[in-house]
């Protein structure tokens, strides 16, 4: 019993430290005000990560393509997730352009890509979003730690406080998300 409130309350604390912070709360309404304008205009949002970072970009992309909340519209989110297109890419051409490649390909000036690394440092990662800045998109990065060099390269990032575990960061990181899809809802 005693582990299981120790878990809860380190994430409780965490949180905590999250919410007090007014820099991250303004960065989280200029990411939904970004998003929002991205898909009212008729643009997407690509999102990418690895491991639960991935299973986090799926859970945002259907979200949005399909129900959130509320009955509207489905908005036009993709996760870089399909198998098939990572195996090729990391075959022929190295794991680390896994997602750089689907954004040569799919990616426009007027997207938006989520990038969500909790170290900041995934070589993939930061691919994509040369890639992403090479066709003129908009970077929104979810990261931890110190935001590693994915933090250089974003336009807006969401950073979960220092932790020593990733999955503390994971936590923070689907709040925001379903605040981010939220406020989508909300202003449409």
């Amino acid at each position: 019993m005693e582990i299981i409130k120790k878990q809860l309350a380190e994430a409780r604390d965490l949180l905590d430290t999250f919410l007090s912070n007014e820099m991250i709360i303004r960065h989280i309404k200029s990411a939904g005000d970004l998003m929002f304008q991205t898909v009212s205009q008729g643009n997407k949002i690509i999102a990418c990560g690895n491991g639960g970072s991935m299973s986090d970009a799926m859970h945002f992309a259907e979200e949005m393509t399909g129900r959130f909340r509320n009955d509207r519209e489905a908005l036009p989110a993709v996760a870089i997730s399909d198998p098939a297109h990572i195996t090729c890419v990391a075959n022929d051409y190295g794991f680390q352009f896994i997602f750089s490649r689907y954004i040569d390909a799919l990616g426009k000036d007027g997207d938006v890509l989520l990038a969500i690394s909790t170290s900041g440092n995934s070589k993939n990662i930061i691919e994509a979003a040369k890639a992403a800045r090479e066709k003129g998109m908009k970077i929104i990065a979810l990261t931890g730690k110190d935001g590693g060099k994915l933090s250089g390269y974003s336009d807006i990032e969401i950073r979960a406080p220092q932790s020593l575990f990733s999955d503390r960061t994971q936590e923070i990181h689907i709040k925001v998300i379903h605040i981010l899809i939220d406020y989508i809802e909300r202003h449409l």
